[in-house]
C-alpha cells in the first residue's frame, strides 16, 4: 500500500482495524531507552509484540541491534530488515535447531536459548553449519514457573559448567522472565517481583562466577517491570520487555501504565442498535478484539476500555461482533447512531495486534503510513 491509497484519516478506515498513535509510541520507545540508560543496563526489546521492523527501528534508537524474537520467521524478518544480535528466546529443541542450521547464513548473529541438559545437547549435537559456537544462554525460573532452570536448584550449576566446557557453545549467561508481574495488583506488588527476581538472578550469576562461569549477560524483564523499575535492576546487563512499546488496557489495571501510555486501538464501527436488550453491535468481535484478559477479570466489562467514552463497556463478543452496553442504566441509542466509530483500547496489545496483517500508522487524527508486521512461525 502506498501514500496515495492511504484513508486520509482514523476517521476513514475500514473496520475493524488496528490503529498505532506515533507521537505516543514514540514516547514509549523513548521512555524505555532513557529507563535502561538511567539503570545502566542494555534494552533488549522483544519483538513478538509488533512483529514489524518500523517499530523495532524506533525502540532500539535507530541502531538495530539487540532484540529478542519468539518465532524463527521473526529472526528471518528481523535479520533481512538489517537488525543483528538477535536472540530467539525460546528454549530450544531438536526439531528447531534443525531450522536454525539452515537459517544460519542469513541469520549470523543468532543467539539461542536453552533451558536444560536437553536443550544444550541439541546444540553440542548439531553444530552451526559455518563452524562457529553457537552463542547461547541459559533460561531461568525466578519464580514465574513458566520455562527456565529453577534459579535454587542444583542442575544450574551442572548444565552451565558443561555449556561453559563445550567446543560448540558460547556460554554468554542468564535469561529470565518475571511474567508474574503481570498478577501484581499494584505498584508495590510489582516492585516486589521485581526485587525478587533480580536478586534471584544475580545470586545465580555470582554463583556460576564462584565456579569460574563468566556471565556476561544477566537479564531480565517484562513491561509491568521495565514501566516500573527498581534500582535493584542496575545489577542486571540488560533488561528485555515487549509490549511497553504499545502498552494497553491490562497494563492500566495494575499501574504498569496509564491509559494516556497507550498506543494503540482498535476502529469498529456502530452497526445495529438492540434497544430491548440496551446495547449496540459493532463490527468488532474476537476475531479483532481477542478473547485474551477474560481469565484474569471473569467478564467483558474489563477486558477493554473506550477511548473518551468511559460510561460505555463491553457486553459480550462473537467471532465478528460485539455487544457494547453502559456501565449503569440505559443506553442513550440516539448519542451513538449506525456508523459511529468507536476506538477500544484492548487488554493484551500482542494478542490483538496478530488478529491483523497491516497496522495503521496516524499522528492525531491523520494517516501517515501502514507498516506490515511478519505473521508466522
Amino acid at each position: 500500500m502506498n501514500a496515495d491509497t492511504l484513508p486520509i484519516s482514523i476517521y476513514d478506515v475500514s473496520t475493524p482495524n488496528f490503529l498505532i498513535d506515533l507521537d505516543i509510541l514514540n514516547e514509549n520507545a523513548k521512555k524505555m531507552l532513557a529507563t535502561a540508560k538511567e539503570l545502566g543496563v542494555e534494552l533488549r526489546p522483544h519483538v513478538k509484540t509488533h512483529k514489524c521492523c518500523e517499530i523495532g527501528t524506533i525502540s532500539t534508537g535507530g541502531s538495530k541491534s539487540k532484540i529478542s524474537v519468539s518465532t524463527i520467521k521473526e529472526a528471518l524478518f528481523f535479520s533481512d530488515g538489517g537488525f543483528t544480535d538477535i536472540l530467539y528466546a525460546v528454549p530450544i529443541t531438536d526439531h528447531k535447531i534443525k531450522r536454525c542450521q539452515d537459517i544460519i547464513k542469513e541469520v549470523p548473529s543468532l543467539k539461542l536459548m536453552f533451558d536444560s541438559m536437553y536443550g544444550l545437547k541439541c546444540m553440542i549435537n548439531n553444530p552451526r553449519n559455518d563452524g562457529q559456537p553457537w552463542a547461547a544462554i541459559l533460561d531461568i525460573d525466578c519464580g514465574y514457573g513458566r520455562t527456565g532452570l529453577e534459579w535454587n536448584g542444583e542442575k544450574v550449576l551442572s548444565v552451565a559448567m558443561e555449556a561453559n566446557e563445550s567446543k560448540n557453545v558460547n556460554f554468554l549467561g542468564l535469561y529470565t522472565h518475571c511474567g508474574n508481574s503481570y498478577d501484581a495488583k499494584n505498584v508495590k506488588e510489582i516492585h516486589k517481583v521485581v526485587d525478587e527476581t533480580c536478586d534471584r538472578i544475580v545470586y545465580v550469576a555470582k554463583r556460576l562466577e564462584e565456579h569460574g562461569i563468566k556471565c556476561e549477560t544477566v537479564g531480565s524483564g517484562s513491561t509491568p517491570s521495565c514501566n516500573q523499575p527498581t534500582q535493584k535492576m542496575a545489577n542486571l546487563t540488560e533488561i528485555h520487555p515487549g509490549g511497553y512499546i504499545f502498552n494497553d488496557y491490562g497494563h492500566t489495571l495494575n499501574g504498569a501504565c496509564t491509559i494516556g501510555d497507550i498506543a494503540v486501538k482498535v476502529a469498529a464501527r456502530v452497526i445495529s442498535h438492540k434497544r430491548s436488550k440496551n446495547h449496540l453491535l459493532i463490527d468488532c468481535g474476537f476475531l479483532a478484539l481477542s478473547f485474551n484478559g477474560f481469565e484474569e477479570v471473569g467478564n467483558y466489562g474489563d477486558l477493554c476500555a473506550f477511548q473518551d467514552h468511559p460510561d460505555l463497556r463491553l457486553k459480550g463478543l462473537t467471532q465478528e461482533l460485539g455487544k457494547v452496553s453502559v456501565k449503569d442504566g440505559d443506553l442513550d441509542f440516539d448519542k451513538y447512531p449506525i456508523g459511529t466509530m468507536l476506538f477500544i483500547y484492548p487488554f493484551h496489545c500482542c494478542n490483538t495486534g496478530t488478529n491483523f496483517h497491516h497496522y495503521y500508522v496516524h499522528s492525531g487524527d491523520k494517516i501517515v503510513d501502514v507498516w506490515t508486521p511478519v505473521r508466522g512461525w
